[in-house]
């Protein structure tokens, strides 16, 4: 009897299993081991047990900073000084010197009175949001549709009421808004950098209605962070908006190259996260030397713009030739290159054969990650990638796109 109930409930897994399988968005990894030096260069191991060197041109370490030598020697020093682990969670001796001294530099980095770490920027954006809707009575998220699952998870797991407005449409979040009126306590909740489509947020003009309409803001700058802006803070500091924003939640685990996210805001308001956040109390906090690796990695890009002007110099280069093939490439202003496919099944084709044939690896990006119908390549540029890495790129794809007959921009 017992075999047979753990038989029904098998398949109901492998039902749901099969069912994304069908569709053609069945998600396999690539099991690949970066080279520490020569990046994006990286071993991909396969299944028959035969390795191939490959370049990677998916990863959100835009910057290279996985690598570099004096962030990998923090981690070593703070390894030898502090040990492997931070010993428990933040309220029972798992708040290290080190993460203190980071959440002190990025206050600092985005000229706010506190900081509050978190073990990812998912985790970061699900307890802040969902503890904010607890936290202040009768409030209202109004949430850009395009946000991050993270974001909208946060959203409904506080329960708060929400409005969902049109994708930077200014005009359809101020008529929300206006039904709100300036007493109703809501806060604005959007991104900088929507990482799928590269498009920005208009981040002047939410803070303007927020102002207008006594609002809260809210902005995820987890793709931002480190590539925008004077000091990195990010493109509400390249907007020159950052003193408006209210909450800036970032990464470190894409342009800083390590991993973790956090909040940035009044001393108030991360005292309150961090009183009533499940997300924060209970969990292990990262380890002393990511935290020491990550403070390194943001007083770096403080001080150098070497490595994001080159990545720009990068992305406007290959959005130029990618256009010349009349690749169908989404024209944004953002570090993200997304050239469109819309079909599950040939963009895995695509992906496998760059990897196969050309030894390049882009993941495919399908259902739910972006709308069906959009299923696309999303190709990622660092400073380390060559002209000759870049042209390899171009001229690849533009042999695939002929030899499967895929449809071109106009």
């Amino acid at each position: 009897m017992a075999k047979r109930m753990k038989h029904k409930y098998n398949q109901y897994l492998e039902d749901s299993i099969n069912s994304i399988i069908d569709e053609g968005r069945y998600r396999t990894f690539a099991n690949i081991t970066r080279s520490c030096g020569n990046y994006p260069k990286a071993t991909l191991y396969n299944d028959d047990g035969s390795e191939q060197q490959i370049t990677v041109w998916c990863s959100n370490d835009y910057l290279g900073m996985g690598q570099h030598k004096d962030i990998i020697s923090s981690i070593k020093t703070t390894l030898d000084t502090a040990g492997a682990g931070s010993g428990g969670t933040r309220n029972i001796s798992g708040t290290t010197s080190q993460h203190v001294l980071l959440e002190r530099e990025i206050a600092s980095l985005h000229k706010k009175q506190a900081a509050l770490l978190f073990t990812s920027g998912y985790v970061a954006n699900d307890a802040t949001l969902s503890t904010l809707s607890k936290v202040i009575p009768d409030l209202v998220m109004l949430s850009d549709e395009n946000n991050h699952a993270s974001m909208i998870e946060g959203i409904r797991h506080g329960g708060a009421s929400k409005m969902i407005f049109k994708h930077n449409d200014m005009a359809d979040l101020e008529g929300k808004l206006r039904l709100l009126g300036t007493e109703k306590n809501k806060i604005i909740a959007f991104e900088s950098v929507y990482s799928m489509d590269g498009y920005t947020a208009k981040i002047k003009e939410i803070c303007d209605l927020a102002e207008k309409y006594n609002a809260l803001t809210y902005i995820d700058e987890v793709h931002a962070v480190g590539m925008y802006g004077e000091n990195g803070a990010g493109l509400a500091e390249q907007a020159k908006q950052m003193n408006r924003i209210d909450i800036i939640e970032g990464t470190l685990a894409k342009a800083y190259g390590l991993m973790g996210g956090y909040i940035a805001g009044d001393k108030v308001m991360i005292d309150a996260i961090r009183s009533f956040a499940p997300g924060f109390i209970f969990t292990t906090s990262f380890p002393p030397s990511i935290a020491a690796g990550a403070r390194t990695s943001i007083n770096h890009l403080k001080n150098s713009s070497l490595e994001r002007d080159k990545m720009h110099q990068s992305v406007s280069v290959i959005k130029d030739k990618l256009t010349q093939r009349q690749l169908p490439v989404i024209d944004n202003d953002s570090h993200i290159i997304p050239i469109i496919v819309g079909d599950p099944v040939l963009t895995k084709k695509v992906t496998d054969q760059l990897l196969n044939d050309f030894s390049i690896y882009v993941q495919p990006i399908n259902y739910p990650t972006v709308p069906k119908g959009t299923e696309r390549l999303r190709i990622t540029v660092s400073p380390l990638h060559t002209l000759a890495d870049i042209d390899h790129l171009v001229e690849s794809l533009d042999v695939i796109w002929k030899d499967m007959n895929i449809a071109r921009a106009a």
